[in-house]
């Protein structure tokens, strides 16, 4: 038989076949724009910016509605009772993890963010608990966040108020705050390792939301048959993942278990206690996956807010203007900032909340599966069903936010001046799978924004009118347009 015939035999049964499959489900799943064969939906959605293509979809389908990546149905849920409801209120059932092809190349679904099941519920439990034991939402940590905001006021003088791109030095703060926890010590700011991890964690965010790598986990096979830089992004994740691996053999050499040290420490204790354990999830590849988790995640989304933030202080001068007035009347000049501060300081707090709502980092949140059959409203969702929950759809409602596309702390403050809270703000997610690390993440934006600002004029090198604050990638994360600015000493 000719192979043209051939081929076009193969093309039409896959076509028939996947017509079928989307069929057979749609019955069950909320409604949706028609897919096409194959590709599913991914026409009508584009890669650029997944999340304005979803938002536009729920004008027309509704908060619930299901969209094909590929052929693979995936239920997108919108606004913040559709997303509370399905996060908090059926927070177990709505709390497996979609499967990622192109990080599972690097993590093989250990570690904390994309695991699923047994071991993600016992490797979340034990990171919460040692987190916690290391200080983390607790006094002790805060030392360790002020002495850092110590070392970057430092590093920020000695820029001498030239201009400067401040993207290594706004990750190194919460970086180091993090490897205190994790390592037990911090890096010098010109460490050679220190500046490779920074590099590779910011390559990695950048590609990790390009187009491309949405594509390649839409479409898995490209995976092996294409060149791209998915490849540059597993390379990376190799590069981070030795590293973690050669301070866990250091550990093992001096470890006590009568005086653990660190997070790793105490996973490798963990690992003694549970080595008859068939079925342990305490592995020491868990262990250097779940190390890396906490590494990248608790630097990388801390430093583009920092990043993110300062680009709009310059962009809204009045806004900084007021937040330093705060902070001279409530710290001054000669003390460090503390955590308490904040309850005195009610536009500073609001600012950095508008910071976080306005940028809206995770747009659609890192996405998930359902874990068994849900009765969802008047759908039935079946098990291990791709979730997709718009947090941009709740940062930016309307009705909780006036003017959502409007930076203004007068978002998250009351008629009086007093800081306002709104239940909308789920910058970290909520629920099951809400960010392990929000206690230190807000800790620092707090910490760390307000020491800069104690300490420094933001300078940009261009009229404020016309900065460009549109993100530079626009996928599952956002990342702000590369800048310089000038730090000049108050």
């Amino acid at each position: 038989m000719d192979p043209v015939v051939v081929l076009g035999l193969c093309l039409s049964c896959l076509l028939l076949l996947s017509l079928w499959k989307q069929s057979s489900e749609k019955g069950r799943l909320p409604p949706g724009p028609t897919p096409f064969p194959i590709l599913g939906n991914i026409l009508q959605l584009g890669f650029k910016d997944i999340s304005k293509s979803l938002t536009r979809l729920s004008e027309v389908y509704g908060p619930v509605f299901t969209v094909y990546l590929g052929t693979r149905p995936t239920v997108v849920i919108c606004g913040y009772d559709a997303v509370k409801e399905a996060l908090v209120d059926l927070g177990e059932e709505f709390s497996g993890r979609n499967f990622f092809p192109v990080t599972a190349k690097a993590r093989k679904e250990f570690g904390i963010i994309f695991s699923n099941g047994k071991r993600w519920k016992e490797t979340r439990r034990f990171s919460l608990m040692t987190l916690r034991n290391f200080g983390v939402g607790k006094r002790s940590i805060e030392e360790r966040v002020q002495e850092e905001a110590c070392c970057l006021v430092e590093e920020l003088r000695k820029t001498s108020g030239s201009p400067c791109d401040p993207t290594f030095i706004l990750g190194a703060a919460p970086c180091n705050v993090i490897c205190s926890v994790i390592f037990q010590n911090r890096f010098d700011y010109r460490d050679e390792t220190f500046l490779n991890l920074m590099e590779k964690f910011n390559e990695n965010f950048k590609i990790l939301n390009s187009p491309w790598v949405q594509v390649c986990n839409t479409f898995p096979i490209l995976l092996d048959c294409l060149p791209g830089s998915h490849r540059k992004m597993i390379s990376n994740s190799t590069y981070i993942k030795n590293y973690v691996l050669e301070k866990i053999k250091e550990h093992q050499e001096s470890l006590d278990i009568t005086n653990p040290r660190d997070f790793i420490d105490c996973f490798l204790i963990k690992m003694e206690q549970e080595k008859h354990n068939q079925q342990s999830e305490f592995t020491t590849e868990n262990l250097m996956i779940t190390v890396t988790d906490v590494f990248v995640a608790g630097t990388e989304t801390t430093s583009t807010t920092l990043r993110y933030g300062l680009l709009l202080l310059m962009k809204y001068p009045e806004v900084t203007a007021k937040v330093q007035e705060e902070i001279e009347h409530v710290i001054g000049r000669h003390r460090s900032p503390c955590i308490q501060d904040r309850s005195r300081m009610p536009y500073t707090d609001a600012t950095v909340h508008e910071i976080q709502r306005y940028i809206d980092l995770v747009p659609i949140n890192v996405p998930h599966t359902t874990t068994c059959n849900v009765q969802f409203r008047s759908y039935l969702i079946p098990k291990g069903t791709a979730i997709l929950t718009s947090l941009t759809s709740v940062l930016h409602d309307n009705k909780e936010f006036p003017n959502p596309d409007r930076f203004d702390p007068g978002h998250f403050l009351d008629a009086s001046g007093n800081f306002k809270k709104s239940d909308y703000f789920m910058p970290f997610s909520a629920g099951k799978r809400v960010c392990v690390g929000e206690a230190l993440a807000r800790m620092e934006l707090f910490l760390f924004l307000t020491a800069i600002l104690q300490n420094f004029t933001l300078k940009p090198l261009v009229d404020p009118k016309d900065i460009d604050t549109t993100p530079l990638v626009s996928g599952l994360g956002r990342a702000p347009p590369l800048y310089q600015l000038s730090f000049v000493p108050a």
